[in-house]
This record gives structure tokens, sequence and C-alpha cells, in this order.
């Protein structure tokens, strides 16, 4: 190659901050060259090995000192290995590829070369995670692109400012919208902690889009049989986020967590699967009994638990009652919509018994709580249970709702409507539903009254004693 017609440059002993104009003269006089027309690019740098500024295009490289035009010896692969010093070095093979050592030994593969007219320097990722080989490949292919007029570095801003909806993503943005709109913060949580235990192992790096009904079933298939109550809810809460993610418009329409038409071919009903028990009950006939029993009893949780009995109400509803919610003059407590299950606010006729049990209650400093426990909250949720534990009972707290229904259907003549109603249940049929919009307060009043009656009455041998509506 002839090179005599280059002039020598001087190049100091450290490297300035850009290298001298007489490397753009020589890029200059080569660009004008017949020979070197086909240079689609060059790059300047220091060469730490030689202490001299490179200039190297896709067809040669020219040195620092004596400027004269030829190959760049290619490193091997051992040869980068034992790079040890801070600084830029030269590997070859395609110009402008360097290896980038900084003052932390933290070694990265970077291609200078021109975009345009520009000059970029381009990351191809750190070593050794990425190889020489790797690093020659990425750097060939991105000068491929050049060619091609593609414009890397745009092209990675352009993907970086794309948003990846994956279902994890989808699934907080969903949370986040709805949070405001569920009953409790409690429920919240659930969706969370299940999606975090079960979905998002498998599904929550994965764009919404690429979600089909093999990955649906990679989450739920294990446990449906085993953990069916709970599968069954994620396999909703999937169906949900899914279905949010398609109006969004980052997924088609079609939704692999349906169930009808869809899992319901592969996986067995649920119904079929989970054979759940009902809430163990105490018999009807010795509801009298065992209320002497907890009367007997000191304690908080023992008037709750009576409490709880007298208003045929929920675990949660009868533990969290506050005296604002009471009123003594027109014998109501009314419930808010937040904690009631059916988010809506119910009203409770209140016996003379259950007015009675509240009067002997003392009101505590601090606290509107009817039934503190520590620090002036409600009692927890296991201390009724337990209580009922202790007194050897085969029941539950909640199973005297079900013994409640049993006396009212079983002893008395009041319609199923009011007795849902005293349980603030939504009325089976819908229609009647849509048209009987008033509470039945007033009726229920008796009911109420009967069903503390029975409760005070000793029924000898449980023979039955008989209430009529009013």
């Amino acid at each position: 190659m002839e090179t005599s017609k280059y002039r020598r440059i001087r190049i100091p002993p450290s490297p300035p901050k850009r290298p001298p104009r007489a490397f753009f003269f020589v890029l200059r006089d080569l660009r004008s060259d017949p020979k070197y027309l086909n240079l689609l690019g060059f790059g300047v740098s220091f060469d730490c090995t030689s202490s001299h500024w490179v200039l190297s295009s896709n067809v040669v490289t020219y040195v620092g000192s004596e400027c004269m035009a030829r190959l760049c010896k290619p490193l091997g692969a051992l040869e980068v290995r034992n790079l040890t010093q801070p600084g830029r070095y030269q590997v070859g093979t395609v110009a402008g590829l360097g290896l980038f050592i900084k003052p932390s030994l933290a070694k990265s593969w970077v291609l200078r070369t021109m975009i345009g007219s520009r000059r970029a320097d381009i990351g191809l990722g750190g070593y050794p995670e990425v190889t020489l080989a790797q690093a020659h490949e990425r750097a060939r292919a991105i000068k491929d692109a050049i060619r091609r007029g593609i414009d890397p570095i745009a092209e990675r801003r352009q993907k970086r400012r794309i948003v990846d909806w994956t279902f994890r993503r989808c699934a907080n943005e969903y949370i986040k919208l709805h949070r405001s709109g569920w009953k409790s913060a409690k429920h919240a949580q659930q969706w969370e902690n299940t999606l975090a235990t079960y979905v998002y192992p498998k599904l929550g790096d994965k764009h919404v889009r690429d979600i089909d009904v093999g990955l649906v079933l990679t989450v739920i298939e294990p446990h449906w049989n085993t953990k069916n109550e709970t599968m069954v809810r994620v396999r909703n809460r999937i169906e949900l986020v899914l279905a949010w993610a398609a109006v969004r418009g980052y997924r088609g329409k079609d939704n692999p967590a349906a169930w009808r038409g869809n899992l319901d071919a592969t996986l067995p009903k649920p119904s079929k699967v989970n054979r759940r028990e009902s809430h163990k009950a105490l018999p009807v006939h010795q509801v009298h009994d065992f209320v002497l029993r907890l009367r007997g009893l000191q304690g908080t949780s023992a008037k709750c638990l009576e409490w709880l009995i007298l208003t045929a109400t929920r675990s949660q509803e009868a533990r969290c009652a506050t005296w604002s919610e009471i009123d003594f003059d027109g014998g109501i407590w009314t419930i808010p919509a937040e904690r009631m299950k059916a988010g809506r606010e119910h009203r409770i006729p209140l016996s003379e018994a259950a007015l009675d049990l509240l009067r002997t209650l003392p009101k505590f400093d601090g606290t509107d709580v009817v039934f503190p426990g520590q620090i002036g909250k409600p009692l927890s949720d296991m201390t009724l249970t337990q209580l009922m534990r202790r007194m050897n009972v085969e029941a539950v707290p909640h199973g005297f709702r079900s013994t409640f229904v049993d006396w009212a259907a079983e002893r008395t003549s009041y319609p199923v409507e009011l007795r849902e109603m005293a349980l603030a249940h939504t009325l089976p049929d819908k229609t009647q539903a849509a048209y009987q919009r008033g509470d039945l307060f007033d009726r229920r009043r008796a009911l109420m009254a009967d069903w503390a009656a029975y409760i005070n009455t000793p029924s000898a041998n449980g023979n039955i004693i008989a209430f009529r509506a009013a």
C-alpha cells in the first residue's frame, strides 16, 4: 500500500482531549484518493498499547506518530483477557471496535463509527459476558444496519420509549385503578399476594400479548385439585387483568383465562373438585343452653359472641361495632357500607336483650369500639373461635347465622325474604329485588325480638316452641 505522500504527525507523550488536526487532513486526503472511495466511516481513538492515536476505517488503519497506512493487528481472546490497564484498546478485525477498561477495571465493548456525518460510540455489552467473537458479530451487524440507512442509536432510544406491557405491569395498573372501588384494603392485599405467589413467577415478565392458554394452565393446573378455591380466584384475576389489557389495546380480544368455552374443556368444574363443607353450626335446640354458659363467663369476647348471636351478624361486623353506630333511643344498629360484605349500609333492629347487653358494657376513653381488645382495637378474628374451642363446642361463630336460618325456617312462619334481609343477603329473585327496595325494617324488628325470646326460653328435651309472625 502506498503511503509516502502522507505526512508524519508528531504525537505528545500523553494524548490531549482530542486528536491533532493533522488526522483530519489525512482523512481528507484519503477520501479524495480514488483507491479509498469506498470508505464508509472512520474512528479516532488512542491506542494504549502503543501510545499512538489511531485513525481507523472499515478498510485500513492509520497509526499516530508515523501516520503510515497499515492493517490493524487483530487481538485474540487471550490477548484481550490479558488487558488490565484502564484505557481504550483497539481489537482489530472490525474497524472501530475497541475494549474500554474503566478505572474500576470494568470492561466493555465499544464500537466507534460514523452515523451519517456524526461520530458515535455504540456500546455492545460488557466483557466477559460478551465474548470477543460475539463483539465482532454485533459490530458487523451494526455496521450493516448503518449501510442500510438505519440509525442504531435512534432505534435503541425508540425501544426504550416503548412501554413493555408485561403481565406484572398490567396487573399493577389494574390494582391501582380499582383499589378505591374495592370494599377494603384487605381485598387489594389478597390480590397482590395471590398474584405474587402463583402468577408472577410464571407470567410476570411476559408481555400480555404473548400469554396463551398453555401459559395460564401452567399457573393454575398444578394446584387446581389441591388448592381449588384459591385457584378459582387466581384464574378470575388473570382473566380480569387480560381483559383490561385487551381494552387498552395491549393484546387481542381473546382471553385465554376465560372459563366458559375455554378452560372448562380442560379442567374439572370447581364444584366437582372443591367439596366445600359448610361452617359448623350449633343445633337450634342447643342455643339456649349455650348462651347460658356464655353468660357465666367473664371477658369481652364472651359478650361479643353473645352480641353476634342476638344480632345474627358476621364476626367482623360484630367485633368492629362502635358506639357511634348504636341508636339506643330507636333501638337500631347501623353498620356502614364499608364494613358490609355486600357494600351496602345495613340496619339491624335491636331486641331488648341486645340493648340490655350493651348497657352492661363499659365505655373506655380513647376508643369508640364496643368490644375493644388490646390497645383499644377491636378483638382479633380468632378470639371468638378460640372461645368456642375452649367451651368444647363443635361449631364456629359464623355458624350461628345458619342456626338463625334453621330456627326461622323450621319454627316460625316468617317469609324467606325477611330472613334474607335480616342476614343482609341479596334477594335471590332479581326481579323481586329490583322492585322491593325497602329493608322491611319494622317486620324484621318482630323477627329479631322472637329470636331473642327463643334464645332466652329453655326448651325441655328439645321441645319446639313455635313463634308466629305478628
